[in-house]
């Protein structure tokens, strides 16, 4: 695998929020905020664009609405914000996309040049999952890191309920195989970006 000097590394909706356990319920891969970290530091020593995303949500019970604490980003994540060599950008947004944000994700990309980019963050499903997509349609190399990612269970139609490692896997599947972006680990993209 090969990661560009430009790769941009887009770090999805990591808010202090997904940490309300009650609200969410039980989440998968416990090690996913030590690996967003290790990605952005790999990212912003060697001064490649780092895209920090929030979620604003419009719900208003939700931990992730504008105005409530649970809308910052994690600790370690604003802390590296403004820290790396290379360029950065801030990205808010109302819905799952971090394309469809302000500013223009798109827009900013194409004019700095960059054609490849790896997600990390939260929902994997959701968030991630529709940004890698959306970046997939929109003609991007798109890696993602799946172990620098995380979710919650959820229950669908029928009565069917799944954990988060399923509906994780689920979505790892539906990405790689469909063809969106490479599922990878966050070992594999660090090898490469080094």
């Amino acid at each position: 695998m090969e990661i560009s000097q430009n790769a941009a590394l887009l770090v999805v909706d990591v808010q202090k929020g997904f940490d309300e356990a009650d609200f969410w319920g039980p989440r998968n891969n416990p090690g996913a905020d030590d690996n967003i970290a290790a990605l952005i530091d790999v990212w912003q020593a060697s001064g490649r664009p780092v895209v920090f995303v929030r979620h604003d949500s419009s719900q208003p019970g939700s931990p992730l609405r504008a105005g409530y604490e649970g809308n910052g980003l994690k600790g370690y994540v604003e802390e590296r914000r403004g820290k790396g060599a290379g360029p950065e950008l801030f990205v808010t947004k109302t819905v799952n996309s971090a394309f469809y944000g302000t500013p223009d994700l798109d827009a900013w990309l194409k004019a700095e040049g960059i054609s490849q980019v790896v997600v990390a963050g939260i929902q994997t499903n959701m968030c991630v999952e529709t940004t890698a997509r959306m970046g997939g349609n929109l003609g991007y190399d798109v890696v993602v890191a799946y172990d620098a990612t995380y979710t919650f269970g959820l229950a669908g139609p029928f009565g069917w309920r799944r954990s988060a490692e399923e509906v994780a896997r689920a979505s790892a599947v539906s990405l790689h195989g469909g063809g969106f972006a490479r599922v990878v680990t966050t070992e594999e993209v660090v090898a490469a970006a080094e």
